[in-house]
């Protein structure tokens, strides 16, 4: 077995003398754009919310936490396959690592798309969640050594113009996914406006008589569907599983032909008039001209600082990734229909907002990691965490403003903060491997890169889950206080139902913050827009920790180096 797949080891794809080096960086950005896509993961979520009622969601469709934690699992089998392949990496090489990559994230679509089809969670977690999470992890790592082996004159670009890729994964796989969801797509079957179908209310679920059977129905507002009324649950379709079906097939494929494109240098070569800077260069920007072992690394402090920097700084951005179409629409889409925003804030604007994402995330990736082959790393997150400190308490502030007053000036706060939020957080992604290097030397960077991606994987549970929790804890309080506003007889002829059945209608999503709005007492201030708030003061609090850990690095001790832990390895 081993002879056969010979080729794609590491001593098959030695680079001839005339190699050209730039060769390497597009092969490494096409496998990153086509796992960076997992950013544009919220462009499912409303399709897959309402697999069942298509229009709006239906009491058996998924729900948004449980949802979004497909993302979470994803990002965690991420850091954990980084984690245990690094070494593995050093050993057969970037284009067999590669090539696993290509089968596990094109594979897992796959098995998505079967999970969707048979409405199994569970399928969708083990597809794109374990084995497409794996591909992201071994896709993400294939080429950090040997961008960095092939370019030691500029560490932060190279990494940078790679690890751009992934932020800009979004940017492509963002528009891709909403055209095959909406060429996938079925609307349901229609019965006509609400008042004039007989609808029946029994355990918060809806149905309705036609022709002497009992259906169960889902009531789409005009802001849900094109046609406000009633719609048969089943009789559609959102078009997910044909677009998961689809990317994975087209993702193997472009993921397959980068993969094969992967050369290493040979042992000692350097590019042409490159000289390795001094003791004194190095030291100025805390550069080592020594290594460390994979091994040893982890026993030093630093290892650990740059831990808590990783995560802590990712945490307070994938969480908002996750949910970033869904949070756009809430904080500003509850706008008046005769405000500014009305008109502004709609599903192609959200949609266009999930692509700016991308868009930023990809552009911080290579200007923050070139700009810190010159200001040094560790200046390069002092700005990181500072900058963003001031920009996540930015949002509550803007959030409540645009609930009581909803002027464009807000929209524009609100944007201009969470791009300049995301270039952070792509840099910090890009700069981390150079910082690898200074820190550790190149020896062993790939697998030591890969074992500190587990605070990515922690990363991928903090965000999300305080996304989650924070707002589904915000989201109870403020609808039982619309409820307390709200005349009970009101309610009951909304929803056929009394209050004391709130909690059975709230879990089959018959009652909710936009359906109560319609019938609170004029001049209530909508809560949607302020969800998010006690979330970004959480996310502004682990910067403030992470700036301190970035703050206490310094250079690693010569115990830890190479030549006195391990001599046989000594260059």
């Amino acid at each position: 077995m081993s002879n056969m797949f010979s080729f794609l080891m590491k001593d098959r794809i030695v680079a001839p003398d005339n190699f050209n080096r730039w060769r390497i960086p597009p092969a490494s950005i096409a496998i990153h754009l086509c796992i960076g896509s997992v950013y544009a993961w919220s462009i499912f979520n409303p399709a897959l919310i309402k697999e069942l009622g298509v229009v709006t969601s239906a009491a058996d469709d998924w729900t948004l936490s449980s949802v979004i934690w497909i993302f979470s699992v994803s990002i965690v089998c991420l850091g954990l396959a980084a984690a245990i392949a690094g070494k593995w990496l050093e050993d057969v090489g970037p284009r067999c690592v590669g090539v696993t990559a290509a089968c596990l994230w094109g594979g897992g679509f796959v098995i998505g798309s079967i999970g969707i089809m048979t409405h199994q969670l569970w399928l969708i977690y083990l597809g794109y969640g374990v084995f497409g999470g794996c591909g992201l992890g071994l896709g993400y790592v294939s080429p950090v050594s040997t961008l960095i082996r092939w370019f030691p004159d500029r560490r932060g670009m190279a990494t940078g113009m790679a690890i751009m890729g992934f932020g800009g994964g979004a940017m492509i796989g963002a528009p891709l996914k909403k055209y095959l969801l909406d060429m996938y797509s079925k609307a349901p079957e229609y019965l006509g406006p609400e008042g004039s179908v007989s609808l029946i209310t029994e355990g918060g679920r809806r149905f309705a008589e036609v022709a002497g059977n009992k259906i169960e129905v889902v009531v789409a507002s005009a802001s849900e569907a094109a046609q406000a009324g009633v719609y048969v649950v089943g009789t559609g379709n959102t078009g997910a599983a044909g677009a998961f079906l689809t990317l994975g097939i087209v993702y193997f494929t472009i993921m397959m032909l980068a993969a094969f494109q992967y050369r290493v240098p040979k042992e000692g070569w350097k590019p042409e008039g490159y000289k390795p800077p001094s003791v004194e260069e190095s030291a100025a920007k805390m550069k080592t001209l020594n290594d460390v072992h994979i091994n040893q690394a982890i026993k030093t402090p630093q290892f650990y600082q740059l831990w808590i920097v990783l995560c802590f700084n990712v945490s307070a951005g994938i969480g908002v990734i996750g949910v970033a179409k869904t949070m756009m629409s809430e904080i500003f889409g509850s706008a008046p229909p005769t405000s500014e925003l009305a008109s502004i804030v709609t599903a192609t604007f959200a949609g266009t907002y999930v692509l700016m994402i991308s868009v930023f995330n990809m552009c911080g990736r290579i200007i923050w990691a070139s700009l810190s082959d010159f200001i040094g790393r560790k200046n390069t997150y002092h700005c990181f965490f500072v900058l963003g400190t001031i920009l996540y308490l930015s949002i509550p502030f803007t959030a409540s403003a645009v609930s009581v007053d909803p002027k464009v000036m807000y929209l524009v706060m609100f944007y201009a903060a969470t791009m300049i939020i995301f270039t952070m957080y792509g840099g910090g992604f890009a700069t981390i491997p150079a910082y690898l290097a200074d820190m550790f030397g190149t020896m062993h960077v790939g697998g030591i890169h890969g074992r500190l991606l587990t605070a990515w994987s922690t990363a991928g549970v903090i965000g999300p889950v305080a996304i989650a929790e924070l707002r589904s804890m915000s989201y109870n309080s403020s609808l039982k206080d619309l409820v307390d506003k709200i005349d009970p007889a009101a309610f009951v002829d909304k929803f056929g139902a009394p209050m004391s059945q709130l909690e059975e209608l709230v879990s089959a999503k018959t009652v909710t913050i936009s359906k109560l709005m319609e019938i609170a007492p004029a001049g209530t201030v909508d809560p949607t827009p302020s969800l998010y708030n006690t979330t970004m003061y959480a996310m502004a609090g682990l910067l403030i920790i992470a700036f301190f850990s970035n703050l206490f690095i310094k250079p690693v001790a010569s115990k830890h180096h190479v030549e006195n832990t391990h001599p046989e390895m000594k260059k």
